[in-house]
């Protein structure tokens, strides 16, 4: 089974093309104003309208209000809905059912005392996300270039296709891919050179180290 990839984070119409050249199977955009990588309404709409069909086009919120979610599904061709924030089980049940999309709900996971979190949403949510645990005092819930110990998550039990996620570079992929036995990865700062700049050239090379990996 192929290697899936989501380039995140997406702000400029030639990173959208070349990810999507190099074979990004993902593409995120994001809504969180506080975010480097913030793209409105309108931006995101020009940008996912040259999505070619098969690549998936998925709008990043956290804890978002219906009012939010309304605007942003009725503005743009999203195909899923990213859940970044402190979103319970029975919120994500909600916003799945009002908006008919799929929702990957991102897990943040710092240590063995974090796994217990994640099963509760393999109920209710079409995809999980496993990102690190955002540092103490973070403005940001991910993006921030930090990772964690991937074999907290070797032997454990999926009911949905998962993600991982979390200080993801084109160096670092294959062992984390090894590692986790992971069959999709998620990167956003690993393939920049400032925060929300990002590299063509990094993000081919993101693709093809995460494509060449082989599972464990």
């Amino acid at each position: 089974m192929e290697i899936r990839v989501k380039i995140c984070g997406l702000k400029e119409p030639a990173h959208v093309s070349a990810a999507v050249a190099a074979g990004a199977t993902y593409l995120g955009f994001n809504f969180f104003p506080r975010s480097p990588r913030y793209v409105d309404v309108g931006a995101a709409r020009h940008l996912m309208l040259a999505v070619p069909a098969g690549v998936a086009k998925v709008v990043l919120v956290v804890d978002p209000s219906n009012e939010d979610l309304d605007r942003i599904v009725a503005g743009t061709p999203a195909d899923v809905i990213q859940l970044h924030g402190k979103e319970d089980p029975g919120r994500v049940a909600e916003i799945k059912a009002r908006y008919g999309l799929p929702v990957m709900k991102v897990v943040g996971v710092g240590g063995r005392e974090d796994l217990a979190a994640i099963e509760p949403y393999q109920s209710v949510a079409d995809q999980i996300l496993i990102d690190a645990k955002a540092p103490k005092g973070a403005v940001l819930p991910g993006g921030n270039g930090v990772a964690f110990d991937w074999t907290l998550l070797l032997g454990r039990v999926w009911r949905r296709p998962w993600m991982l996620a979390g200080g993801l570079t084109p160096e670092n992929v294959a062992q984390a891919i090894r590692a986790t036995n992971a069959r999709q990865v998620d990167v956003s700062s690993g393939v920049e050179t400032a925060p929300g700049v990002k590299d063509e050239a990094l993000v081919r090379a993101f693709i093809a180290a995460a494509k060449a990996a082989v599972p464990a």
